[in-house]
């Protein structure tokens, strides 16, 4: 199928750009510079090990210093342990099985520590992922020879735009108290829905808590196991504490990137070592280890008699291991068919545990941030399908822009709010900005259909405050500066510190109607400086640390890019546009949603700071201004020029 062959071209290429930055990022690299791209552990030491399922041998390990810096080993991902004596030589390949904290496993390609193990300094570093693209690739391929005349056939002719999807139509509409007229008729559309219903969730609608009743529903309604997945384990996270916070069974397959006890009880391992069936397990498995440490001993004795011994004790912890794996898939099919849910992340969900496993229904949370051939491989084990998100958000990250040029970075979420507008349901209603900062992303990215609940709408940090501020650096001399591929404007990050310092002065100093203190540190609003610029970031870091009057609000301010910010919210909002030239250039300003995602973080004030004349080149801009001036939100930086 032409589709199917267009999207594993893209796959390819952006796999070929994806290896082509790791390897410059580890070929020539010390450890210390991989460990400071947050490619590899160093130093480690050994803190457990055990027999694991084909004999391999599990190892728990634990990173001894430079624990600070943040790194990208996670569960699933190829990595390998090495010694630092010989590194090239002395190294064994495997995978992450567990990764918490300080500390993780690592399943090894082997079936006892090498030699080398015990001295030297160990490592661990992450391998290229190859595994992540063999499972989109598999599955692309599956799609295309999928047969047309099965209910999987008519799916993926319906995603693919060749055919309409269906609804029932005798199903009467649920009434949901909770839920907003927007969020009933989606959950309503989620349960007529025969193959797909799409719920388009802008900033603050509540779309999580629409999904969480829609899941509830069609578990009443159809009493089947339901998959759900988002492409972080952060979306996966929250869906699955909510899930479990309303009663439901949930199996989180894979490792939580947020380590709370109420996530850790969910997981396949927590559930495992509570279930009946462990204790004999373990006392085969410690069985198993005798045997195996026995064997060992006879290592330096090469008689024949020492080599048959040895021989029969490995085989004997081999024949005791193959029970313990039978064993442990007895457990693992028993709590996998009681849960009422299954939750990994979209590659996670053909982890070996759960591959074989159909569903009736699939749910993909933050579609909108998904790569395409990633939701292939859920979508493949699922009758239906039912997208969240929102394309006028992030798109997926995708490391190769001729692949993103070529269609890559249009979302399966995209195409389907396009091809099939019967599927789709708007929430219109949001609970998180007061109007006035909602209304210019209503009316540009959602027809104008976006309406602000009573509790926020005219939500103010106090009584007389304005809620949306603009502020012009035209004319300040206040010019960029280019930064490899990024860019910095020093001056614009001092006057947005000064301007925030003025308005901490003044929130400080408020008191209520008691004569009280409106805002002590304890209460005072959080607050959220972004730029999307990565340098800027850095210059507006470097002014926060400089700046003692704010110092004492700690982490109530906090200062990082827009897409860090994703799916986040503040009281205030600054932007720190950056961009100030006299050519008029906006460079990557001119992807709009990302402005949409910073734009839609703030409740109770947002202020963006930058320069008309530059900005003005692009309409979004432009209008934007015009907007502001409407709601006499507009100020020259020259009216703060005693600040």
């Amino acid at each position: 199928m032409e589709y199917f062959k267009k999207l594993l071209d893209l796959l390819k290429i952006e796999r070929e750009e994806d290896r082509q930055s790791y390897l410059k990022l580890t070929e020539s690299t010390s450890v210390s510079e991989r460990r400071t791209n947050g490619l590899a552990w160093y130093p480690i030491a050994i803190r457990g090990q055990e027999m694991s399922r084909g004999d391999y041998v599990t190892v728990e390990v634990e990173r001894t210093t430079h624990q600070d810096i943040s790194h990208q080993l996670r569960f699933g991902m190829p990595a390998v342990l090495f010694s630092n004596h010989e590194p090239k030589k002395d190294r064994v390949e495997g995978t992450i099985t567990h990764q918490s904290g300080n500390r993780l496993k690592i399943t090894l390609r082997t079936d006892e520590l090498p030699d080398w193990s015990r001295d030297g300094k160990l490592g661990i570093d992450l391998l290229f992922d190859d595994n992540s693209y063999d499972e989109m690739q598999n599955a692309l391929k599956t799609a295309s020879a999928v047969d047309e005349k099965t209910d999987e056939g008519r799916l993926v002719k319906i995603l693919t735009g060749e055919k309409e999807p269906t609804f029932k139509k005798e199903i009467p509409p649920y009434v949901f108290p909770k839920l907003n007229s927007s969020q009933q008729s989606a959950v309503n559309k989620i349960l007529a829905a025969n193959e797909l219903a799409v719920v388009h969730g802008p900033p603050g609608t509540g779309k999580t808590t629409t999904l969480v009743e829609a899941i509830k529903a069609l578990i009443k309604q159809d009493k089947k196991q339901i998959l759900v997945v988002a492409p972080s384990n952060t979306a996966v996270d929250l869906l699955s504490e909510k899930l479990s916070d309303q009663g439901l069974n949930v199996l989180r397959v894979g490792n939580p990137a947020r380590v709370s006890e109420r996530l850790m009880s969910l997981t396949l391992d927590s559930k495992m070592s509570a279930h009946p069936g462990m204790k004999d397990m373990k006392t085969l498995k410690k069985q198993a280890n005798e045997y195996k440490n026995m064997a060992h001993k006879y290592k330096r004795s090469f008689g024949k008699a020492e080599r048959d011994q040895r021989k029969a004790l490995f085989d004997e912890a081999h024949r005791i291991m193959k029970d313990v794996g039978k064993s442990e898939q007895y457990i693992i099919d028993d709590l996998v068919a009681k849960a009422q849910v299954i939750t990994a992340t979209l590659v996670g969900s053909n982890h070996y545990t759960v591959r074989n496993l159909k569903y009736n229904t699939v749910v993909i949370d933050e579609a909108g941030q998904a790569l395409e051939p990633a939701c292939w491989v859920p979508i493949l084990k699922a009758r239906k399908v039912i997208l969240a998100g929102d394309h006028c958000q992030l798109s997926p990250t995708i490391k190769s822009n001729e692949a993103a040029k070529k269609g890559l970075a249009t979302t399966l979420l995209e195409k389907c709010v396009a091809q099939h507008p019967e599927s789709v349901t708007l929430l219109e209603e949001q609970y998180r900005m007061n109007e006035q900062i909602m209304g210019y992303s209503s009316r540009v990215f959602y027809e104008d259909k976006l309406k602000a609940n009573i509790s926020v709408a005219h939500h103010v940090l106090f009584p007389e405050a304005a809620p949306l501020a603009f502020i012009d650096t035209a004319g300040c001399g206040f010019d960029e500066k280019p930064e490899g591929t990024s860019s910095t404007n020093p001056e614009e990050a001092a006057f947005l510190f000064k301007h925030l310092g003025q308005l901490v002065a003044e929130l400080a100093a408020k008191t209520g109607a008691d004569g009280k203190s409106l805002y002590t540190i304890e209460n005072f609003p959080g607050i959220a400086v972004i730029s999307p610029y990565k340098q800027q970031i850095y210059i507006l870091k470097e002014q926060l640390l400089h700046s003692p009057a704010l110092q004492i609000y700690g982490d109530k301010i906090s200062v990082n890019t827009i897409d860090s910010f994703q799916g986040q919210e503040r009281d205030v909002v600054y932007i720190s546009m950056t961009r100030s030239n006299a050519e008029g250039e906006i460079g990557f300003l001119s992807d709009i949603r990302r402005m949409n995602v910073a734009m839609t973080r703030a409740r109770k004030k947002l202020v963006v700071i930058g320069d008309s004349a530059t900005l003005s080149q692009l309409p979004f801009y432009s209008d934007f201004i015009t907007y502001a001036e409407k709601l006499d939100a507009y100020q020259s930086a020259w009216e703060f020029a005693d600040l």
